[in-house]
């Protein structure tokens, strides 16, 4: 075992008792009520962060379950980051990667915390769509259409856009549900239900940068050679300019 000052063995000690008061001794000398005001203030900030960032979730579980969660998250979970705006993301992670009986009790919990996760890593992205250049005209079949990059074609099993505190689907549904989650020029974090071929058009230009189009939905009917060559441009080209509408689309390229 590698010696540690005992100063670090202190904060080692402290740290694992915070996180796990029940199994984890506190070090030797430090008054109760200290920390016992530690032990609140870390746990229920934790809590508030990932309730900001699941609020779904967090209707859905009872408050014991709720505690319990937070805690399996304290002391089971190794956050990477430092940071209290990336709670949410180690949660997610915490929720994928672990075992928990109160997440298998929900066999929608993994997808509706992505869902959740995604719309608040939408609304705190830096980027700004104001600053991507693109061309005052546009013909879209000729030329490169841009897909914002805060506009994200998502798939999932479950209706995760559904699921409430009143609705909580046992098993998933016959058809998945395709979902655009973005962020438009107003800085708003909306979402539009989409069927299949939108959402396989929007995976195209998401993979493959410089397609005009023509391009993209020559490649889209590549894809679906079920679908007549014409049905694809007269649909595609007026889902195009829907979605120029909703700032998912922003243009053309300008050079």
């Amino acid at each position: 075992m590698v010696s540690r000052p005992e100063f670090q063995e202190i904060q080692y000690q402290l740290s694992s008792h915070i996180r796990d008061p029940e199994h984890s001794n506190a070090p030797k000398g430090i008054e109760e009520r200290r920390l016992t005001i530690y032990r609140e203030l870390i746990f229920n900030n934790i809590a508030g962060f990932v309730e900001s960032g699941f609020p779904v979730i967090h209707s859905i579980l009872n408050d014991e379950e709720w505690k319990q969660l937070i805690r399996e998250f304290l002391v089971n979970y190794r956050a990477k980051s430092p940071y209290f705006a990336e709670v949410a993301k180690e949660f997610l992670s915490f929720a994928q990667t672990n075992e928990s009986t109160i997440i298998a009790n929900y066999p929608f919990f993994q997808e509706l915390a992505h869902y959740e996760w995604v719309e608040l890593a939408l609304m705190i992205d830096p980027c700004d769509l104001k600053s991507i250049s693109t061309k005052a005209s546009v013909d879209l079949m000729n030329e490169v259409p841009i897909l914002s990059p805060l506009a994200w074609p998502l798939a999932y099993q479950f209706d995760v856009h559904h699921i409430s505190k009143d609705y909580q689907p046992a098993k998933a549904p016959d058809v998945p549900s395709f979902i655009v989650v973005y962020r438009d020029k107003d800085d708003d974090v909306e979402f539009i239900e989409v069927n299949g071929v939108t959402f396989n058009l929007l995976t195209i230009m998401q993979k493959e940068n410089g397609l005009t189009g023509d391009q993209i939905l020559k490649r889209l009917s590549d894809e679906l050679p079920q679908v007549p060559l014409q049905a694809i441009f007269e649909h595609g080209l007026d889902t195009m300019l829907k979605l120029m509408k909703k700032d998912i689309i922003l243009g053309v390229a300008s050079h």
